[in-house]
């Protein structure tokens, strides 16, 4: 069979299926944003093709539909090359925000489409207004629809769709939520494991960017009441300062800058280290080694990082928000702690460092958590090829042509940079 994925940052949440199908034997090829597709390595024996970038769209109040059109069409116009070189598709996969997936049916009208639905905007009981230091607008309640608008168009001609927790399938429209299956990306348990010591003053916070969506500004402000309580804490901060969610600063300002000159003096910057964004094995180094590790996020898309942290056998300290207990129990595989209250944070920080061996039953439970519910190999891919399958059937039972189809050529793929790595 053929398949065709399309993420502007591939592989994104299509590593592990996109290389299994590879392996399988099965033609696979990827479209993404050139300029994104040589800072990972290559996927064995998967095509990649790019396409640019479209110019920024003005930020007027259409501008997210603007922007998912314009990288719609570009994708539609690579795709329609791959098709007039004798490439069709059986399976499409695609993410569905940035307008991706607009076009696809339009130029593959007999591929099924497999969407990866991983936020839907909700006007309350989600991110929007949860976080009373940036306030939801009447403008930025009306932008929310604008925002779905490209999400919804792409529900409109998807064959189904998979959402990685049931608190993200949730936020989806009810008449699109029977054709969305629930199905994690998938921690792969046999990498992300316990090794080594502990160190038992260590306390990690990581995220890709440093910004209120994951909690930044709580944790913090936290640090001070941490410092003051535990004098020979060390604290690693792991994440990038651009914006990833939240809302956007001046140009030339971070979040972590702000912080900094809030707390000025009251925090010892010789006892807290900033990272910034680390290789993957550094990082999987950091979690072995962390004896406390926070994770604070709005109700928003869980991150990778929570379950691998805890796939790792970390004690987590965690937010009482609805994407975390979804996967944690309080006392039971983790602590948790009210978002909004650095005051709570450092409590139970200073809690766990002091009660390491006590807690240990919470590290064992939250790598169960994870084994049991997220594991790649054994439950998260197995499900993902039971639903591709299923599609696969639906092309086959509905193709006029039963017989085996012939692999066709394509076209040349996305050439190698200098110093890039093939997978």
């Amino acid at each position: 069979m053929r398949f065709l994925f399309v993420h502007q940052n591939f592989p994104g949440q299509y590593r592990h299926l996109a290389a299994h199908l590879a392996r399988a034997g099965h033609e696979v090829v990827a479209i993404g944003e050139t300029a994104n597709l040589h800072r990972t390595p290559r996927l064995a024996g998967v095509k990649l093709y790019g396409y640019e970038a479209p110019p920024a769209a003005p930020n007027g109040f259409t501008a997210p539909v603007e922007r998912a059109v314009n990288r719609g069409r570009r994708v539609a116009a690579g795709a329609a090359k791959l098709k007039q070189a004798g490439f069709k598709p059986d399976v499409i996969g695609a993410h569905i925000g940035w307008g991706e997936a607009l076009f696809l049916k339009d130029v593959f009208p007999e591929a099924k489409l497999l969407l990866y639905c991983e936020f839907f905007y909700q006007p309350r009981g989600a991110d929007m207004g949860f976080d009373p230091e940036f306030p939801a607008t009447a403008e930025k309640l009306l932008r929310l629809r604008v925002m779905n608008s490209p999400l919804l168009m792409a529900l409109d001609v998807a064959d189904c769709g998979l959402a990685p927790t049931r608190w993200q399938h949730h936020q989806f429209p009810a008449v699109h939520k029977p054709r969305i299956a629930v199905i994690h990306d998938g921690i792969d348990t046999d990498v992300v494991a316990p090794a080594g010591e502990r160190d038992p003053d260590l306390v990690t916070y990581v995220a890709r960017n440093l910004e209120p969506y994951r909690g930044f500004h709580s944790f913090m402000r936290a640090i001070p009441e941490i410092q003051r309580r535990r004098p020979q804490a060390r604290i690693v901060i792991v994440g990038g300062d651009e914006v990833s969610y939240s809302p956007r600063l001046p140009p030339g300002q971070t979040y972590r800058q702000r912080l900094l000159a809030e707390l000025g003096d009251r925090i010892d910057l010789s006892r807290v280290e900033f990272r910034g964004k680390i290789p993957y094995a550094e990082y999987l180094a950091l979690l072995r080694r962390s004896a406390v590790h926070v994770y604070l996020t709005y109700p928003f898309v869980l991150s990778w990082s929570l379950l691998e942290a805890m796939s790792a056998g970390c004690l987590v300290v965690a937010s009482r928000t609805a994407p975390v207990e979804e996967v944690m129990r309080d006392g039971e595989n983790g602590l948790l702690v009210d978002f909004f209250s650095p005051a709570g944070i450092a409590e139970r920080v200073d809690y766990a460092l002091s009660h390491q061996d006590e807690l240990a039953p919470l590290r064992a439970r939250a790598r169960e958590t994870v084994a049991e519910r997220y594991d790649l190999r054994r439950i998260c891919l197995p499900a993902q090829l039971r639903l591709v399958h299923s599609l696969v059937n639906r092309v086959r039972s509905t193709s006029p042509d039963k017989s085996p189809s012939r692999p066709r050529p394509t076209p040349p793929p996305v050439k190698e940079k200098a110093g890039s790595t093939a997978a």
